[in-house]
């Protein structure tokens, strides 16, 4: 390849990173849309395998996606919201716990008292500021419903995505096709090598790490659910969430669903049987989930991980967290591209062309 032609691949990768800066505060609903494409293109390729005309088997996952998300939200909303409430009912139980058995512990064991506050008056301010946080909310939603710009830019957003999603999904394979007709000829299979190993990784990402990370949001819940915590569900799709950085799932979860088996049934018991739930659901990740999900094809460090996520934030926003992940494990292909060739070169072994 010619100086000329890398530095006219060079200034294209500019100009493209150049217009992605540019154009992050309408990409959302583009990259929701090309992510959902990425992850049904498979699917679409099973159903046409079967028989299925293409945009036929669109549809069918379309309708797929759409059943699943109605039941989840139908079944998921309304149970967190009794949860939550069932919390607030039993904030004042926990008061009189922490000032009737915490509090002479306390004194006897250190001779300090942390709880030197009028209770009642901590319990009705508790409440009171409860209630005003429901109107506060309530009032911002009353807000951004009168502000007509923002609503309709939501709406808008929102109903981009399965268009964008749509016709990304039915074009894929001729998109990549395209692609790849485009390259220059001399470097089309080094090229197609190197997108190969990326979507690998990719694949291993969102279709296998985001699968982890909601099946051990069922395994905390259902597991917090068995030992009796009030708030299984939420803290169990926390902890999930959270997975996406190692490590962090089980520590949100152990400390945040500990406090809540306290605040609930006022015993050190229970906590044992919550690190049991985190303990087993640690088990199962590293014996089975990671190993046949996932495998070492991401690679990344945990420290990787976090700078990753502060990093995308930082310079991208809300966009910026959710690609980082994904940008990251495809930086890591080409390091590892680039760790061979230098390996290979002259500069890591000087007497590599006299052997």
């Amino acid at each position: 390849m010619s100086a000329t032609q890398k530095t006219m691949i060079l200034l294209s990768v500019v100009a493209v990173l150049l217009l992605v800066y540019l154009l992050k505060p309408i990409l959302a609903p583009f990259l929701v849309g090309l992510l959902i494409a990425y992850l049904g293109d498979p699917l679409v390729d099973r159903l046409e395998a079967m028989g299925l005309k293409r945009t036929a088997a669109v549809c069918v996952v379309f309708l797929v996606f759409a059943l699943l998300f109605t039941g989840v939200v139908l079944v998921l909303v309304p149970m967190l919201g009794r949860e939550i409430a069932s919390f607030v009912r039993a904030i004042p139980t926990f008061i009189n716990w922490l000032q009737d058995a915490v509090r002479p512990f306390l004194l006897n064991m250190l001779g300090v008292n942390p709880f030197d506050v009028p209770t009642d008056e901590l319990k009705q301010s508790l409440m009171a500021n409860w209630k005003q946080a429901g109107g506060i909310i309530g009032r911002l939603i009353t807000e951004m419903t009168k502000s007509g710009v923002v609503l309709v830019t939501w709406i808008a957003n929102i109903g981009l995505i399965p268009i964008v999603a749509f016709y990304l999904l039915r074009d894929w394979d001729l998109l990549i096709q395209r692609v790849r007709e485009t390259l220059p000829r001399q470097i089309e299979t080094k090229t197609v090598t190197l997108v190969t190993e990326c979507d690998e990784v990719l694949s291993a990402f969102f279709r296998g790490q985001l699968l982890i990370m909601f099946i051990l949001g069922c395994i905390y819940s259902l597991g917090l659910w068995i030992i009796g915590v009030d708030l299984a569900l939420l803290i169990g799709m926390l902890a999930g969430l959270a997975s996406i950085v190692p490590y962090l799932g089980p520590i949100v979860g152990i400390v945040v669903a500990s406090l809540a088996a306290l605040f609930q049934f006022q015993d050190l018991i229970h906590v044992v049987y919550v690190a049991l739930v985190f303990g087993i659901g640690q088990v199962l990740e590293g014996s089975f989930l990671t190993p046949n999900l996932v495998g070492d094809r991401i690679g990344l460090h945990p420290v990787a991980v976090i700078f990753a996520v502060l990093a995308g934030g930082q310079l991208f926003g809300f966009v910026g967290v959710l690609l980082a992940l994904p940008v990251a494990a495809v930086i890591m292909v080409f390091v590892r591209v680039l760790h061979a060739r230098y390996r290979e070169s002259e500069l890591f072994d000087p007497d590599k062309d006299d052997a």
